[in-house]
């Protein structure tokens, strides 16, 4: 069974209705005409409006008929958006209501072109120290002709590169928006290993370093601040990249969607969203453009993960406690399992020479993980300091194991997590689930996520429907109980070897030596 949304017609990879119509036929066997009818309607509808700029420089809003421009456009959009009426079938737009005229035309089932003539800014020429992949190359072409859009595809398909190569492509002054400081200083290095960029043409701009550069490194935060914006809007971008581009919708991110540039790229390995906002995500950005997850596990160019359930009993009095409880207490209570803490332990003792990254919602939880086991707790309270170099011990190989909160879903490269281990967190979105599954993503070798959820508890349900949004994208889901696995003769593991105790004592030597970065301007 298929679902085709408006949308899907309307963000189609193709030139011509008789192109897409030819796809769909290739798949579905049997001729359906009111289907193809409908398909046909929405493809037409993708293409009945149109921003363009005037001759004289300002915006023009044009319909493909006097109907269209009259009964919708006018009858939706208020005259501080519309300005005034310059023929049957153009008006003139308010410069900076432009991503309302989008957002508001694409609810009403009539997705906009953007054709402005936008400026590009100060030349920006640099070369690319790397080989793209076919189906790398084939989202640069797919942007280079819609000037907009949102790369999808799973952490490791090298979207980043892809970046870069259409850095290349656009020639012109870039910004590059992202969630976090740590993402932020990330993609500098990358910018700086992978091209040949001088490190004076690179900066970066959020709550510990101010710099405005050719190529600038921005938080979402700081550049939908008042007191910053007309620092980022004096600027003529040629392309505005948006990483983890989910974040768009929600009311923080979004006023950074209205900074303009002739070209906008999102970034996503997941873009949908719990309150189903996803589709403004295409709205403020452009088109999504992907490879589906299937084609590049088939193609070996990212390694499918293995995703396993693991079901964990409340110990006696853990249960006692849990009938007792009601509402959120309950759900707190079977996501911080105190028996998820051996587990955990056997499964890091059960693959000792793979780096693994530990995932824990509630600090009391991490907390009591990180003493029991000896691994450092990466979660919001951490010192931007400390998280950066113990993020950087990990990618470097130098710690086996991490664990984090929600701040290791997104915003963080950590490209050589090998298991990924939640023990909470189950509550989240689908995104979420797809994100830490993600962080085991990477060309080659083994990739294993094990879930935790206690047994008898709404979490065996949440642990379920999570992971039926990776299943659906092809990646193998197991269930195991662990009491059953033991009886049938699983055993106990042995514990950790004395690697996560020296850590700990690593740790407390170098605490002092780490100095918390400011984090004024910066709001979490």
């Amino acid at each position: 069974m298929y679902e085709v949304r408006e949308e899907d017609v309307w963000g189609g990879p193709h030139d011509e209705f008789a192109a897409l119509l030819r796809t769909v036929r290739d798949v579905v066997d049997e001729r359906h005409p009111g289907f193809e009818e409908w398909l046909e309607d929405q493809w037409k509808r993708a293409r009945q409006f149109t921003l363009k700029t005037h001759e004289d420089g300002y915006v023009v809003l044009e319909a493909d008929s006097a109907s269209l421009m009259g009964n919708v456009a006018r009858q939706k959009l208020d005259e501080d958006v519309l300005r005034a009426p310059i023929s049957d079938t153009e008006s003139w737009v308010a410069a900076e209501k432009t991503a309302e005229v989008k957002r508001v035309l694409y609810e009403a089932g009539y997705p906009v072109e953007d054709r402005r003539d936008l400026e590009s800014g100060e030349l920006l020429e640099f070369d690319l120290n790397l080989r793209l992949r076919d189906y790398q190359q084939y989202w640069v072409d797919r942007f280079t002709d819609a000037k907009s859009g949102v790369l999808v595809g799973p952490p490791g398909s090298g979207k980043t590169v892809t970046t870069m190569a259409v850095m290349e492509q656009v020639g012109g002054e870039t910004l590059i928006l992202v969630p976090s400081r740590e993402l932020a200083g990330q993609w500098r290095e990358e910018l700086l290993e992978k091209t040949t960029f001088d490190p004076e043409q690179v900066g970066e701009y959020h709550g510990g370093r101010k710099e405005i550069k050719p190529v600038t490194v921005a938080t979402y935060q700081i550049a939908g601040m008042d007191r910053h914006r007309q620092l980022f809007d004096s600027r003529e971008w040629g392309l505005i990249v948006f990483d983890e581009a989910h974040h768009i919708p929600s009311p923080v991110f979004r006023r950074s969607a209205n900074l303009q540039s002739k070209h906008r790229l999102g970034l996503s390995a997941t873009p949908v969203r719990g309150d189903d906002d996803e589709e403004e995500i295409f709205t403020l950005i452009g088109p999504p453009i992907g490879t589906d997850w299937d084609a590049l596990f088939d193609a070996g160019f990212v390694a499918e993960p293995e995703v396993e359930i693991r079901y964990v009993e409340f110990d006696e009095t853990a249960r006692d406690e849990y009938v007792a409880a009601e509402g959120h207490e309950r759900r707190q209570l079977a996501s911080t399992n105190p028996a998820k803490v051996d587990e955990v332990r056997r499964l890091l003792a059960a693959h000792p020479d793979q780096q693994a990254l530990v995932f824990a919602d509630y600090l009391d939880q991490g907390e009591a993980i990180s003493a029991a086991l000896g691994l450092p707790f990466v979660s919001g309270e951490t010192p931007h300091a400390r998280r950066r170099q113990f993020f950087q011990q990990f990618r470097d190989g130098d710690r086996q194991a991490l664990l984090v909160s929600r701040i290791g879903d997104e915003g963080i490269d950590l490209p050589s997590a090998e298991v990924a281990i939640v023990a909470s967190g189950l509550g989240g979105s689908r995104r979420q689930g797809a994100q830490r599954a993600g962080r085991t993503m990477r060309p080659s070798g083994s990739a294993q996520v094990y879930v935790l959820a206690t047994t008898g508890t709404r979490e065996e349900e949440f642990a379920r429907r999570r992971t039926h949004h990776l299943a659906e994208k092809g990646v193998q889901v197991t269930e195991t109980r662990v009491d059953e696995e033991r009886e049938a003769g699983g055993g106990e593991a042995d514990a950790p070897d004395d690697q996560a105790a020296e850590d700990a004592a690593d740790d407390e030597a170098t605490e002092d030596a780490a100095t918390p970065e400011s984090t004024t301007d910066e709001t979490a």
